[in-house]
């Protein structure tokens, strides 16, 4: 591993499921190397209403950035501007907006480079978070070694690369679908930081959290930052962070700013950040937990795509997405009649996303054994979810399922790269796929 190189096993993912040798390889080489097109949910038409829904392209763009210059070039909140989940930066995403401000305004935003905005319409209110179906990819795996111009491979290694690939994806195919581990994009690649601040939030040290994200450098990052980063870390000067920190870090900024106006105020400078990027700390230090519980059942050989006794089934809702509020424990008498569910993608295994009310949310058996012991090694209790200073920021927990069903894949070797199509359901990652493919550094996601 490379000085500075990000390992997996930050963010909780110690394993993988397939046995094959990994592709190697690139992605994001080009930002047309990553498409997402959200399943959206369309809200219904209202002439009278004060909301607009747009749908709208983004090239290079992270999601909150977009957000906040919208919000600028048309007068409004930031707050006024909704959308159902956060698409990856070094991509071409399309999804729906909702922007408190009328059609003609939001059509300007046609303006932005590398921003496509059609089919604006009123309605009653903003789209929230997770107001979605799922995601549609179409993905270029690129500087496959076996495949780089000039190889000594030639001809035997791209046939060498159809042969990891058909094994990868007939392993995948026995079970249906891939272990469903929060990707990296949850944790930040370059820097792998949210969980630690959400960490620090749940044990209610503010002071840390803040430090955390402002200082905290990582060897991944530039320089400049790194040292801006360490200067803060090292000295607390608040007024003197803030020459050396790049106008392009904007959020840390914002918070340095606001410590310099109100010394010692963390909470506040931590309430600088845009909610749904706070919300997006604790979310990940969750992610983190669950990572570790899954990764711990695929190294005991605990089946991902079937129950065991014990364990909590998650049946599917109306528009057969697993119901992560709804849990079904498998017995001896029901397991039989569970188990053919599953295989009909009518109910999905699921693991503990701990939360302020998941004390008696944990499986029975093996797995209600995994889960204890992760949440016990991190000294946790459910009270430490609720998060009485910022209490927006509390979080019930719920089940996540632990199989991401495949949808639609289609795998192509070409030349100079490999191509993925395939669809997910919500909160479900493509990096988690494509890393059981590649087997690679984080920094090549």
């Amino acid at each position: 591993m490379e000085v500075g190189e990000v390992n997996e096993s930050e963010f909780g993912i110690l394993t993988y499921y397939t046995r094959t040798r990994g592709l190697g390889g690139k992605l994001r080489v080009t930002p047309e190397d990553f498409v997402v097109r959200e399943r959206s949910i369309y809200p219904s038409m209202s002439n009278a209403g004060c909301f607009c829904v747009a749908k709208v392209t983004l090239r290079n763009w992270e999601t909150n950035r977009f957000v906040r210059i919208a919000s600028r070039y048309l007068g409004i909140s930031r707050k006024a501007v909704g959308f159902a989940g956060t698409k990856d930066k070094r991509a071409v995403t399309t999804q729906l907006f909702s922007f408190k401000s009328c059609p003609e305004e939001v059509g300007r935003l046609s303006a932005l480079k590398d921003v496509k905005i059609e089919d604006v319409y009123r309605v009653d209110r903003g789209i929230e978070i997770g107001e979605l179906l799922g995601n549609d990819f179409e993905i270029n795996i690129r500087e496959v070694p076996l495949l780089t111009k000039g190889s000594v491979f030639g001809i035997e290694g791209k046939r060498e690369v159809e042969d990891i690939v058909n094994e990868t994806t007939e392993e995948l195919r026995k079970i249906n679908g891939f272990p469903n581990f929060f990707g990296v994009q949850r944790f930040g690649a370059v820097r792998p930081v949210t969980h630690i601040v959400g960490k620090y939030i749940v044990e209610g040290d503010y002071k840390k959290a803040v430090k955390a994200y402002v200082g905290n450098p990582h060897p991944s990052e530039p320089q400049d930052t790194r040292e801006a980063r360490n200067f803060f870390e090292t000295t607390e000067d608040v007024e003197s962070a803030l020459k050396l920190y790049p106008n392009r870090l904007v959020f840390e900024r914002s918070m340095l700013e606001y410590l310099y106006r109100n010394k010692d105020d963390y909470v506040g400078a931590l309430s600088q950040l845009p909610f749904n990027l706070m919300l997006m700390f604790v979310h990940s230090y969750q992610s983190y937990l669950f990572n570790l519980i899954l990764s711990e059942r695929i190294k005991r050989g605990l089946p991902l795509n079937e129950p065991v006794i014990g364990d909590y089934v998650l049946p599917i809702d109306k528009n057969n997405l697993p119901d992560h509020d709804k849990w079904i424990e498998v017995t001896e008498s029901n397991i039989d009649k569970i188990s053919i569910r599953t295989k009909e993608k009518k109910a999905y295994v699921s693991a503990i996303v701990f939360g302020s009310e998941s004390e008696n949310a944990f499986a029975k058996g093996e797995m209600g054994e995994i889960e204890r012991k992760v949440i016990e090694r991190e000294g946790l209790n459910s009270k430490d979810f609720i998060i009485r200073e910022i209490p927006r920021l509390s979080t019930k927990g719920n089940r996540r399922e632990v199989l991401a069903p495949l949808e639609n894949l289609e795998c192509k070797v070409y030349d100079d790269r490999v191509s993925l199509k395939f669809s997910l359901l919500k909160g479900e990652y493509a990096t988690s796929l494509l890393r059981e493919y590649m087997k690679v550094g984080v920094m090549n996601y």
